[in-house]
């Protein structure tokens, strides 16, 4: 089944084939598309890009469930759709640093943003991510128009380390030395 995450406010569960139909939803929302840097995708697709990502040990996504929407008591191993408000990443893809990973977080339920669901997702991410795989750095790449996602990685530490043009993006960078993992980790139940 793999690791779940539990935090105050989220539990992040690994991203099944149940959560695909939700997520391809979301990923018809023009603003969406937009904030993520993403192209829309027919489902049979999202199905192919989902087998893709569970399969690629570098890449690690949860999908983000807000623990006030679970209908009766969570269950393990439940995709518990009716819960599902977005999603969080990591990616250990740089060749040329193999300690870095990129992160990225969408909170993708309207109703659901604002109420610090994904900066506490982002944290536990990061916690697990050191923890795990011993991440010592993060990066994340964001339309310079996502202000929301811009604002809560500045919150969080994130640094600016390049802008591009081209892209209209902005890199930031956090070390992970500045984190206080032992601290969100101790916050968190990890269940496998």
């Amino acid at each position: 089944m793999g690791v779940i995450l539990e935090g105050k406010k989220v539990i992040l569960v690994p991203y099944m084939r149940e959560h695909v139909p939700k997520y391809h939803e979301w990923m018809r929302d023009p603003y969406l598309l937009q904030a993520t840097g993403s192209e829309p995708l027919t489902l049979d697709q999202e199905y192919d890009m989902h087998l893709s990502w569970t399969q690629d040990p570098n890449k690690h996504t949860f999908i983000v469930l807000d623990k006030q929407m679970i209908v009766g008591d969570f269950v393990h191993g439940d995709p518990h759709v009716e819960a599902m408000v977005g999603d969080v990443n990591i990616y250990m893809n740089d060749l040329d640093d193999l300690q870095m990973a990129e992160i990225e977080i969408m909170i993708a339920e309207p109703k659901s943003r604002g109420k610090g669901l994904g900066e506490e997702s982002v944290l536990m991410m990061m916690a697990f991510a050191v923890k795990n795989f011993g991440i010592q750095s993060f990066r994340g790449k964001i339309g310079e128009s996502n202000t929301a996602s811009l604002r809560l990685f500045r919150k969080l530490g994130f640094e600016d380390a390049t802008y591009s043009e081209v892209f209209k993006e902005v890199t930031l960078e956090l070390l992970a030395s500045k984190l206080r993992c032992n601290e969100l980790v101790d916050s968190m139940t990890i269940h496998s």
